[in-house]
């Protein structure tokens, strides 16, 4: 028998239950990396994330006969709505085993939700902010989880998502660069030198992890004001900021962080990780005792470096900015001297320009996340 409970989320035997589900169904997956246990909890959380302050979230669990076989998240993000002038939910947070019974349960949970709010779109994978991974991963499955940062899933749920009615809304790629092939296109060098030499823009190079924690607060300012024409964006409350800076500058590397620089004002940045995805799958969610010992070795060991997250403020966009940004990356990454490959991850394709650049520095599309729509 199916039955869809609705997760009390001060009930810790029902969140337990719902952030612990992941693991069984990927148990036998050599791809997926799970997230961390404090990141996953936190999702549901409604006095610890930011995003339970301005917006409605609700969470159901699929058993059958007793077993937990699939979950959901239905939400409604109201800043996002308001934004755009739209009434649309997002689901996120689905996982299933290949049950389409299972699969329709949840999601006609998620519609009535929806309805009853007077919403009349579903849109997702979509979650609780720009942290969070967009879309179901429709091609790529053979390829590891980019740590947290690319929703991964297997591929039987293209099947599950588009038997509910979905239809495509925009679709995410990922690229990479290979090092032997990387070079840096001599028109993009010659446009940062012009930028450089008029003085206009600058990139600001972090001496220390300190000195960039110094600037945090100007580069969440620049993060919340450069996507203001893309898909995605709804304006961030001052709670969501500091979340997104804080969670971003405990993972950093100060060399891999790049910012451009007007005066004293942040106008454009990019963000570049280590890789360690491999490590996060030995700590299976767990940062204590060793996980965190074993991700800082893991920065050390890693061939491989993960961009995400890169804008410039629309009133700066087509003044080099991006070509400074490239440039100053590419320098770094061959400073290194330690990546093999470079992730680009995430990249809209409704964002031409970027786009255009990445095939420009040879590089391969080879994941592709779908976020998908139905209207009610």
């Amino acid at each position: 028998m199916l039955k869809i409970e609705k997760v009390d989320t001060s009930n810790k035997k029902q969140v337990k239950r719902f952030v612990e589900l992941p693991f069984r169904i990927y148990a036998d997956c050599p791809q997926w990396v799970p997230p961390l246990n404090v990141d996953a909890y936190n999702q549901l959380n409604r006095k610890k994330h930011p995003f339970h302050e301005h917006s409605d979230v609700d969470f159901f669990i699929a058993m059958r006969d007793g077993r937990d076989v699939g979950r959901i998240a239905a939400i409604e993000n109201k800043p996002f709505n308001e934004y755009h002038k739209t009434k649309k939910a997002d689901f996120y947070l689905f996982e299933c085993e290949n049950d389409l019974e299972a699969a329709t349960a949840l999601f006609n949970a998620a519609f009535e939700w929806a309805v009853s709010r007077g919403l009349n779109v579903v849109v997702g994978p979509k979650g609780f902010g720009p942290l969070d991974g967009y879309g179901l991963l429709v091609l790529g499955q053979e390829h590891r989880q980019t740590m947290t940062m690319l929703n991964y899933n297997h591929a039987y749920y293209q099947q599950l998502v588009e038997a509910q009615g979905f239809e495509k809304e925009v679709d995410f790629v990922s690229c990479y660069l290979p090092a032997d092939k990387f070079k840096m296109p001599e028109r993009v060098e010659k446009i940062a030198e012009r930028v450089m030499q008029r003085g206009h823009l600058e990139v600001k190079r972090f001496k220390n992890k300190k000195e960039l924690i110094s600037w945090a607060d100007r580069i969440g300012q620049a993060y919340n004001q450069a996507f203001v024409n893309n898909w995605e964006y709804y304006p961030l409350s001052q709670r969501e900021i500091d979340f997104v800076v804080d969670n971003i500058m405990t993972v950093a590397d100060h060399r891999l962080i790049k910012i451009i620089t007007h005066g004293e004002d942040v106008v454009g940045f990019l963000f570049a990780f280590h890789d360690v995805s491999a490590a996060l799958q030995r700590a299976k969610g767990k940062l204590f005792p060793f996980g965190l010992i074993d991700l800082l070795l893991e920065m050390r060991r890693t061939q491989t470096v993960s961009v995400n997250g890169m804008g410039i403020l629309p009133e700066f966009q087509g003044h080099g900015g991006n070509a400074l940004l490239y440039y100053a990356m590419g320098n770094t990454l061959f400073e290194f001297q330690q990546f093999v490959h470079v992730e680009m991850t995430q990249v809209a394709e409704t964002t031409e320009q970027m786009r255009a650049d990445l095939k420009n520095l040879s590089g391969v599309e080879y994941k592709n996340n779908r976020v998908y729509r139905k209207n009610l």
